[in-house]
């Protein structure tokens, strides 16, 4: 086993959990104020649905090649060194989109720029907490860093109301990058960079870990479009756009909540994470379903549903994985990852592409379905391919 710490003293575990959840939110804001904020950036740089599911796939795309690579550079130099290489291109990233981005074009290359800053920064956090974080603790404090993703969610939607409906969707995005640059801050409490010990044998791929990727390529197909698209599909259906930002910012709460206590289940040493994550997506696509109503009224109920459970996996995902994967856990949860990225990737294109064709009901139905479908590939992960916990 690899020595439980890199650098000569622990940090204080609420600078550790900080820090992670600083660099989760560096690594997913540029990709989440941009869903929140899609009707005003796409009704002044004349952008259609099919638009917005482009480039959010394509920056999905990007980070998914990117994150097995990531994952090793983590391993190689440290989680602290390639943290701050993420919030760099992050922080770099928001503010060209808010002085330059005129075109869709611009706006996709400075989304695409910073799309391997989502797998440097997810496998570094991940990294930090498995080093640093004290043991019984782990499941909860991954689960309370993956909540920075819908908190990510909330401030998207948040940020319509507060800023884009008054001083201007571009100012949401350097107020964003000040935000990002922020997390330099805690990284700097947890010491001096160092760098992980190769262990001998170290086994970070197998069966179990491709079926597992499958799973979570499906689970994030159906999750990713709903961040990009239910302000768009909230002021279709007739809602208005302080309401939008409204429905997207209680699905980030709701998230934030389900992946902070869904997260604490690892910690309870039962091995049933699996289980607890099957049962989740089954209820996030039967939240997702009551789109199908086209309801204003109703969506509040799904989109919590949606994501406080449907959406709310990945922190436990992690734990899961790293907890049976201990020798390099930045490397094995790539796998995982590059699943969802792949899923990032492919499911707003697909759903803009479904909704622009056949109807947002279309599209709703094919969430709720890959939702499920995902639950069965954890079910045959976790039954067919059974590697031991550490």
């Amino acid at each position: 086993m690899p020595p439980a710490v890199l650098t000569p003293s622990r940090p204080k575990t609420s600078v550790t959990v900080t820090a992670a959840m600083s660099v989760q939110v560096a690594a997913v804001l540029p990709l989440f104020l941009f869903g929140g904020l899609a009707v005003q950036i796409a009704d002044e740089l004349g952008m259609g649905v099919s638009a917005i599911g482009l480039i959010s796939g394509l920056y999905f795309a990007v980070s998914a090649v990117t994150t097995v690579p990531s994952g090793r550079l983590v391993d190689r130099f440290g989680a602290l060194v390639t943290a701050r290489a993420a919030v760099g291109l992050s922080a770099t990233a928001l503010l060209g989109i808010a002085g330059f981005a005129h075109h869709p074009a611009v706006l996709t290359a400075f989304l695409v720029l910073c799309a391997p800053a989502n797998g440097l920064g997810q496998l570094a956090s991940n990294t930090v907490l498995t080093e640093w974080a004290p043991e019984g603790r782990k499941g909860l404090l991954f689960g309370a860093k993956q909540a920075s993703v819908p908190l990510c969610i909330m401030l998207g939607g948040l940020s319509v109301p507060v800023v884009a409906l008054t001083l201007g969707w571009r100012w949401a995005f350097v107020f964003g990058a000040l935000l990002v640059l922020a997390a330099l801050i805690p990284l700097a409490g947890l010491g001096r960079p160092a760098t992980r010990p190769k262990v001998p044998g170290a086994k970070a791929f197998d069966s179990q870990l491709l079926v597992f990727a499958v799973a979570t390529f499906l689970g994030a197909t159906a999750a990713t479009p709903i961040g990009s698209f239910l302000t768009t599909y909230t002021v279709d259906i007739g809602g208005s756009e302080s309401y939008a930002g409204l429905v997207l910012m209680i699905g980030g709460i709701a998230g934030v909540v389900g992946r902070t206590a869904f997260g604490a289940v690892g910690d309870r040493g039962t091995g049933r994470e699996f289980l607890v994550i099957t049962v989740m997506l089954l209820t996030g696509a039967a939240g997702v379903a009551t789109f199908l109503f086209e309801l204003p009224w109703l969506l509040p109920l799904g989109t919590v549903a949606a994501y406080a459970f449907g959406w709310a996996w990945p922190g436990l995902m992690n734990h899961a994985v790293t907890s049976r994967y201990p020798d390099a856990p930045a490397v094995a949860t790539s796998v995982t990852q590059t699943g969802i990225f792949l899923g990032g990737a492919v499911g707003p294109i697909s759903f803009g592409l479904v909704a622009d064709h056949f109807g947002w009901g279309a599209g709703w139905i094919a969430v709720a379905a890959s939702m499920a479908l995902s639950a069965l590939f954890i079910v045959a992960g976790s039954t067919l391919f059974a590697r031991p916990r550490h």
